[in-house]
């Protein structure tokens, strides 16, 4: 079975119910073949700290996290990380510091990584397989 991790900007679309394409799609996968990173969980909840209480997307960002498989940080993730921003500042390529340890996660679970943004990745040069899933990417 294909692993596909769906990245912050993806999950957010999700939640917040921005594209049908997009919801489409997840609801022809299988849902043990889609995940998270506990990297896009910690963006998700820190999103949530700085909106009141009462926000409805504090219902939609937990459910939407019970429904998924959210993927520990490990040490293989770790040395994929290493090896992403070495190679981004060796290249003085600018990629975000959560996009790098995301895209490391994604390699290291050989997980299809699902973005509306590819630009967000695209100073990585290491083997990582992205999947845009709208027809026009935001930001």
């Amino acid at each position: 079975m294909t692993l596909h991790m769906l990245d912050t900007n993806i999950a957010t679309d999700v939640i917040k119910g921005r594209s049908p394409e997009v919801a489409d799609r997840l609801s022809s996968l299988d849902p043990g073949g889609v995940c998270v990173s506990a990297i896009t969980r910690a963006e998700l909840m820190y999103g949530l700290i700085r909106l009141p209480r009462g926000h409805k997307l504090h219902l939609g960002v937990r459910q939407f996290l019970k429904t998924l498989n959210v993927v520990p940080w490990d040490a293989d993730a770790s040395d994929f990380y290493a090896e992403i921003r070495h190679q981004a500042t060796t290249d003085k390529q600018p990629v975000g510091e959560m996009d790098m340890m995301i895209a490391a996660h994604s390699l290291s679970l050989a997980a299809i990584l699902v973005t509306n943004n590819s630009r967000h990745y695209s100073g990585i040069v290491a083997p990582l397989i992205l999947e845009t899933w709208v027809s026009a990417e935001t930001d």
